[in-house]
């Protein structure tokens, strides 16, 4: 008996597939700080309504990706200095903590970090910058997750949007780091395996610093 054929995808609801639109825009720098969006061009450029697009900036304006402007649109808000400083003292905190206690890493943590420094490379590789950001970013919070309290990961979360837009940036300025980045997360990693906590938390402290003064363009 021949078998029934496949129920076709639903596709999600059209605020949804506006929000993407625009948090992914953003967040790889297409939508760079400072360009105004209007209503009528998402609404074209996702294929969808006004009614959607209006729902979807307003929950990226609570996000505090953009600002609304009635009757004008939406301005994508730049990246502050005063924002770099804080989610950097943030992850210098949480960072700090969770991969001391990480020693003595366990060897499905060093297998992990192994894959995602593989992925970094690969990503850096092909020239993919969101990508990399990405693989960057999980590397740091697959340490961050192995702590096991549960309120920072939830707080080192909250910084994921921030911290990939960071970096794309910080990428874009400066196309050496992207290399830098690889060989500073192969040193966390070598001091995990050999299990210097001391070691670790120097390598953490010394990669997330740099962030704020290359964002700020105050050094190569």
């Amino acid at each position: 008996m021949p078998s029934a054929p496949a129920a076709p995808m639903k596709q999600p609801p059209a605020a949804d597939r506006v929000y993407s639109h625009i948090k992914e825009a953003v967040l790889d720098r297409r939508y760079e700080g400072g360009t105004l969006l209007t209503e009528g061009e998402l609404a074209e450029a996702v294929g969808v309504s006004r009614t959607p697009v209006r729902e979807a900036l307003l929950k990226l304006e609570v996000e505090g990706l953009i600002k609304l402007y009635p009757k004008k649109g939406a301005l994508v808000l730049a990246v502050s200095a005063q924002e770099i400083a804080d989610v950097v003292e943030t992850r210098l905190l949480v960072e700090d903590f969770a991969v001391r206690k990480a020693v003595p890493a366990s060897p499905r943590l060093i297998t992990r970090l192994e894959a995602l420094l593989a992925e970094h490379r690969l990503r850096a590789g092909e020239g993919d910058l969101a990508g990399a950001s990405m693989a960057d970013r999980s590397f740091h919070a697959e340490i961050v997750r192995n702590a096991g309290n549960q309120i920072l990961s939830k707080l080192y979360d909250q910084l994921r949007d921030r911290q990939l837009r960071m970096g794309v940036a910080v990428m874009e300025a400066h196309p050496d780091r992207i290399a830098k980045n690889i060989i500073e997360h192969a040193e966390l990693l070598e001091a995990l395996r050999t299990g210097d906590a001391d070691g670790a938390a120097l390598c953490v402290r010394r990669h997330v610093s740099r962030v704020k003064v290359l964002i700020r363009g105050e050094a190569r």
